[in-house]
Parts: C-alpha cells; sequence; structure tokens
C-alpha cells in the first residue's frame, strides 16, 4: 500500500468548510432547543467506549465497528451509535434519578464501512432518548418530537413510516416456525428495501400457496391507520397482533398531537439495530432517498448495564440533513464589519471592535489596509453608502477606518 499523500484523508470521513460548519451548528442549535422546550436535557458520552460493554451492547456488527487498543491491550471502539452510550450513563452516573429521563444528544458517531460502498464512516446525529416510559404515549411522543425536529431543521416536506419488529417476528414464528436461517434472510431483503430479493426468496423457499400469498401480502401493508385492520386479518399470532394493537394506540396519540398527516404505517420496517424491541420508524424527505431519521423502542438494552427499564427515542442524521438543505442559507452574527487602523489609531480601534462583538456583530480587525480600501471606506462614509464590500474576498457590511491620534470612524 503506497504512503498517503499530505492532502489525502481515510475513505468515508469529511472535511467541513466554515460555511458548512455554520450551517450544521445552526441546525444543530436549532434542533437542540426544539428538544429542549419538549424537556429533554443534553448529555455528552466519550467518543471511546470499551468494547466489552458499549461496543457489544450496541449490536453494530464486529464489521462496522472501529477497534483500537490502549497501552494495556484493552479494546476500545469508537461510539457507533448514541443509544448504548446513554444507557450505559442511566444505569450508572444516572442509577439515583428516577424515571422517566429525558436526554438528548448532538454527537459524532462512526461506522466502519468498505471502501466502495460510498458511505460515511463518521457522521452527525441529533437525537433524543425517553428511559422509563413503555407506554404508547412515549413512542408517540418521540415521533412526533421526530417531527417536530426535522420542521425546526429546516425540513419542510417528509414522511415518518412507522412499524414493529413484533409484528414480522410474530408472523414468521406463524409461518416459517422452525426456520429461523429463511426468517433472517427475509428480513434483511425486508431491511434493505430488496422487495425483489424478499419475492425471490419466497419462491425459493416452495411454501404452500396460501402461506406464500400471506408473506408476500406484506409488501402491501403500507398506508394509514386501516392498514392495522387488514394486518389484523393475514394471521393469529398474538406476538403479531400484539404489536398491531400497540400501533394503533400509538397512532390514537399521534392523532391528538395533530401530526398524522406526516405519518403513514409500513409493516415492512424492522429497524436496522437487534437491540429494537417494539416500535421502529425512519424519515423520509422528499428529495432524499436516505433516511434522515431513525429510531425505535428498545427495552432489553438497559438491562445489559444492571438497570433494567423501557425505553424509546430517535436521531436525526444531522449531516444528512445538511446535504438535504444546503448551506447557503447559513446565519451567523447580525453583521460582519471590518476596522482598519494605523498606529496612532489602533486603541481606538480595538476598543470599537470589541463594543461592536458585545452588541453581536462580526469583527475583523486589519492594521495594513491598502490605500484602496482606505479611499473605498471614506467615499463610503462620506455618502452615507450603506453597501456591502468586499475585502480580501471576504464580505463586510461595514468598514470602519481609524487614522491618526485624533481617530477616525
Amino acid at each position: 500500500m503506497s504512503k498517503p499523500k499530505g492532502f489525502e484523508k481515510p475513505i468515508g470521513v469529511k472535511d467541513y468548510l466554515p460555511h458548512a460548519v455554520s450551517r450544521l451548528r445552526q441546525i444543530e442549535n436549532q434542533v437542540l432547543a426544539c428538544m429542549s422546550a419538549w424537556g429533554y436535557e443534553q448529555i455528552m458520552t466519550p467518543t471511546m467506549e470499551y468494547y466489552d460493554t458499549v461496543g457489544v451492547a450496541s449490536s453494530t456488527s464486529d464489521q462496522k465497528l472501529f477497534k483500537l487498543l490502549n497501552n494495556r491491550g484493552t479494546t476500545l471502539v469508537l461510539r457507533s451509535d448514541m443509544t448504548a452510550p446513554i444507557a450505559r450513563v442511566v444505569a450508572s452516573l444516572l442509577k439515583e434519578s428516577e424515571f422517566p429521563l429525558r436526554l438528548s444528544y448532538h454527537s459524532n458517531v462512526f461506522r466502519a464501512i468498505e471502501e466502495e460502498a460510498g458511505r460515511e464512516a463518521e457522521f452527525f446525529q441529533t437525537g433524543v432518548e425517553l428511559v422509563g416510559d413503555a407506554s404508547a404515549d412515549a413512542d408517540a411522543e418521540v415521533v412526533a418530537l421526530a417531527i417536530a425536529s426535522l420542521k425546526a431543521a429546516g425540513v419542510d416536506r417528509f414522511k415518518i413510516a412507522i412499524g414493529h419488529v413484533g409484528f414480522l417476528n410474530g408472523l414468521f414464528e406463524e409461518t416459517l416456525q422452525g426456520r429461523e436461517e429463511a426468517q433472517e434472510e427475509l428480513k434483511a431483503c425486508l431491511l434493505g428495501r430488496d422487495y425483489v430479493g424478499y419475492r425471490e426468496r419466497l419462491l425459493a423457499l416452495s411454501l404452500a400457496e396460501p402461506v406464500q400469498k400471506e408473506l408476500e401480502g406484506i409488501l402491501r401493508l403500507r398506508g394509514g391507520q386501516e392498514i392495522c385492520e387488514q394486518a389484523l386479518q393475514l394471521g393469529a399470532n398474538e406476538t403479531a397482533r400484539a404489536a398491531i394493537h400497540h400501533l394503533r394506540e400509538i397512532w390514537d396519540v399521534l392523532e391528538a398531537y395533530g401530526v398524522c398527516e406526516h405519518v403513514l404505517i409500513d409493516l415492512t420496517m424492522i429497524g436496522d439495530f437487534k437491540y429494537y424491541t417494539g416500535m421502529t420508524f425512519e424519515g423520509y424527505a422528499a428529495d432524499l432517498g436516505s433516511p434522515v431519521a431513525s429510531g425505535g423502542r428498545y427495552d432489553n438494552l438497559l438491562q445489559q448495564f444492571g438497570r433494567p427499564a423501557p425505553a424509546t427515542g430517535f436521531a436525526l442524521k444531522t449531516t444528512r440533513i445538511l446535504e438535504l438543505i444546503g448551506d447557503s442559507t447559513a446565519t451567523g452574527p447580525a453583521e460582519r464589519i471590518l476596522i482598519g487602523y494605523d498606529a496612532a489609531g489602533r486603541k481606538q480601534a480595538l476598543l470599537e471592535a470589541q463594543r461592536l462583538r458585545e452588541e453581536g456583530s462580526a469583527v475583523i480587525v486589519t492594521e495594513k489596509m491598502d490605500q484602496d480600501a482606505q479611499k473605498a471606506a471614506a467615499a463610503a462614509a462620506d455618502a452615507g453608502s450603506k453597501q456591502e464590500i468586499v475585502y480580501k474576498g471576504i464580505t463586510f457590511s461595514r468598514l470602519l477606518t481609524f487614522f491618526g491620534r485624533g481617530g477616525r470612524a
């Protein structure tokens, strides 16, 4: 393998230039403010965790984990999600805190990827965890908050697709009893949205015609509340029926929130983490094929850290939202001002810069301003002009100059 060039970086990671960072921070702050208004408090966890605790509990496959060794030979991982680290904190530092807990976060996470896949190995998430509440109201709360958060981030057109892992698990247990490998293959097709592959795999199983039609029929179970009634006609498995009844309860709460226009039920949803135990959902923007939000219920995760508790939550893929809405509308301080000065006017210029910064403006100061810029500033000041000034490639809303002992602004 050849030595990387000085300008190269690892595949799957990205540099963010100032205008993109400004927009990303704006999205982050708007979303966190929205979450705070719903009663969620922000938490931060380490970038590195122990493989044997958080790494294993995350249910991210070993092939997707970045592993490293510390100086004692202990295996560490770069966090692949935020749910497992927060579960660790809830069971340790917050073990005396009463449930329910409402926690929010904004963090970078890491997933090892195949180089040819063209996917990100590092990306940012902004999300919440609602711990200690097993109700349908809690699931509906995180879905409604995901909708509010997407709006706060500037995403206007989107849909939230809701499913339940219990439905597919129950249906497969009933129709493919004892055929675990076939069940996993079909779930993998659904997870990858490979519906052609799903149908082909069904044909290869040589199932009885009624079973074949029943399992193929789930591909049509996407729509509004009426989908739940259709699903109840498919089988008598109690796990599957309980999942549908739970989804109906969630839908009723979402109707009370007034957000059902953004929601559809998709019973092919299975969630991309094995720790999901109930409702799962993904958010899709109108102009982007990949999900911009995902979440669900994970009632068994916290018991791995010694504090059993039901939990539900979601994450917005913040960097993907940045790709969607662009970074051209980033907002910074109220105005950007350039102050030029000479040695005699330095003190007055720097005091003025401090005053303007305290008022919220962005101020750059320079001693070596060229003559053309000085003349332009003087002319603009004399004419009372409000036009923008470009100096060394940067646009300023105002230019102030301080010359001589008396000073001039």
